[in-house]
């Protein structure tokens, strides 16, 4: 999987990077079509601000979206893995029901060879 990372308004720290990169690489184990991952960090305030992770994943045409905001950039990357990975198992289940559904209706359909 291909990662991207940006960080808005500040200089992200190599441990940040690599934490963010680590967390986006374990979600391989749920779906294996992920084409690319970006890693969006920002904050609010210089002050008590909000640390924000925003986590886009494109899979085959479907972009997977999840932003989470907490006081720590670790803890919002990892509220927002969580969340991808509800979407992925949830994505994937579509798609096997999309493939079941799929082979019945080939199987129900007579083949053109049959009628005579």
């Amino acid at each position: 999987m291909d990662v991207h990372f940006t960080a808005r308004k500040f200089k992200a720290h190599y441990t940040l990077k690599e934490h963010a990169v680590n967390a986006l690489s374990s979600l391989d184990k749920y779906y294996d079509g992920i084409v690319r991952g970006d890693v969006v960090l920002s904050y609010e305030r210089t002050t008590n601000s909000l640390k924000t992770a925003e986590i886009n994943l494109h899979i085959q045409g479907v972009i997977l979206t999840a932003k989470e905001k907490s006081e720590d950039f670790d803890k919002s990357i990892e509220l927002a893995v969580e969340k991808i990975e509800r979407q992925l198992t949830k994505y994937k289940t579509k798609q096997k029901k999309n493939k079941k559904t799929l082979r019945r209706v080939k199987e129900t359909v007579p083949e053109s060879g049959d009628e005579e």
